[in-house]
């Protein structure tokens, strides 16, 4: 195993535990928006967004009854998701900078 893919799967594992194990330990207080609607008195205006109903709304997995587990599992998905957006678009954006750069090498007269 390479150096390079070592640290990227050590930096991944930190990720999920953090996401899975230590999340589940956050404060169930509310954020500071909240408290700030609360303490300012428009807190009963608020509306539900419109993904209320997804099976991840809220920091949790619909369906799993225990609370720990069902925000840790959320942590995961999370992490699981922004790896294939980000991934994604990464490997997206280097095959078009390396058809790019090609193509300018293709482009240069001979000798530069």
């Amino acid at each position: 195993m390479s150096r390079r893919r070592g640290l990227w799967l050590a930096g991944l594992l930190v990720t999920l535990v953090v996401a899975g194990f230590v999340s589940s330990y956050a404060s169930s207080s509310p954020d500071g928006l909240e408290w700030a609607a609360g303490e300012t008195g428009f807190a009963d205006t608020a509306r539900d967004s419109a993904t209320a109903d997804s099976p991840l709304a809220d920091y949790a997995v619909s369906g799993v009854d225990d609370g720990r587990l069902s925000g840790g599992l959320a942590g995961v998905a999370g992490v699981a998701v922004t790896l294939v957006l980000a991934g994604g678009l990464t490997l997206a954006l280097r095959r078009r900078t390396g058809r790019s750069a090609q193509d300018a090498a293709a482009a240069r007269p001979a000798g530069d």
